[in-house]
Order: C-alpha cells, then sequence, then structure tokens
C-alpha cells in the first residue's frame, strides 16, 4: 500500500471557538496510532476534551507542545498514512517543517476561559504574578481566577 503524509489541523469547535490550548500530547514522533487512538488532550474556552488520531499511521511530526494556545486549523502533526479518504490533506511541504528554536516561556500559562474572567474584572493576566495555578499542567484556570478575586476583595 502507497503512503503520504498528511497534516492534521487542530479542530474546529464551532464559530465561537477560534482558538484551542494543547493541555497534553499521549503519543511522541514515530509512534504508531490508530484511528480513534487518543493523542491529545486539548482545552477550549469551554471545556477539555481529547482528541483522536484520524487515521491509522505513524506520526512523523508533532508541532505544538503542551502549553501552547493555537488557532483552529493550525497543523498540529503531520502522520504517514495509507487511508486515501485522508488526501485532501495531503501535505504539500513534503517533510515536517524544522521546529523554531524554544522562545521563553513566560512562568504562568493561563486557560483561555481564565484570561477571559481576569479580563472581564478589569485586570491584565500578563500583570499578575502572584495567583496561583492549579490547572492541568500548572496553568491559571477559572476555579483560579476565582479563588484570587476572592482573596483580593477581602
Amino acid at each position: 500500500m502507497e503512503t503520504f503524509l498528511i497534516d492534521v489541523p487542530m479542530p474546529s469547535m464551532g464559530a465561537t471557538v477560534n482558538e484551542l490550548t494543547v493541555v497534553n500530547i499521549k503519543i511522541q514522533s514515530g509512534a504508531t496510532v490508530s484511528k480513534g487512538q487518543k493523542i491529545a488532550e486539548l482545552e477550549s474556552d469551554k471545556s477539555i476534551f481529547e482528541f483522536e488520531s484520524p487515521c491509522d499511521g505513524t506520526v512523523r511530526a508533532i508541532l505544538i507542545e503542551p502549553g501552547e494556545v493555537r488557532p483552529s486549523g493550525t497543523v498540529f502533526l503531520q502522520i504517514e498514512t495509507g487511508d486515501v479518504s485522508l488526501q485532501h490533506l495531503k501535505s504539500t511541504g513534503g517533510a515536517a517543517p524544522a521546529k523554531a528554536a524554544p522562545q521563553a516561556k513566560a512562568a504562568v500559562i493561563w486557560t483561555p476561559r481564565a484570561t477571559k474572567m481576569a479580563q472581564e474584572a478589569g485586570l491584565d493576566p500578563a500583570t499578575i504574578t502572584d495567583i496561583v495555578a492549579t490547572g492541568p499542567g500548572g496553568r491559571v484556570s477559572g476555579d483560579d481566577v476565582t479563588l484570587y478575586l476572592e482573596k483580593r476583595l477581602k
């Protein structure tokens, strides 16, 4: 069977969700995956959900890391597959693009929901350094913002 490389995009979660946060990646480059296998956990501003492999194949590149926030449609990973029903996802680049040099990450990563809650309270998440992050992967969650705001009002 002839195989080809596909670009697997971040899923679209509807008209109101423009970006997703990668909470956890459950596979590695070089891994063999099966259609429907849970490959990552993603978070929208409303929920955390599992992202499944669209096909059987071999993961050739993972282009996004945990903690990153990306728009729906951004290429998440590349899989080598023989599933002809996915020809429309065929990679036009041939090989996985080289990763850019890692950039310094902010000490605290905020979930989209937490960011929105802070902004609605008139705060700038980028300037808050004393919040306790208890969400998945050490990120600031909506519950963390609620506690932070309650403490500030005391």
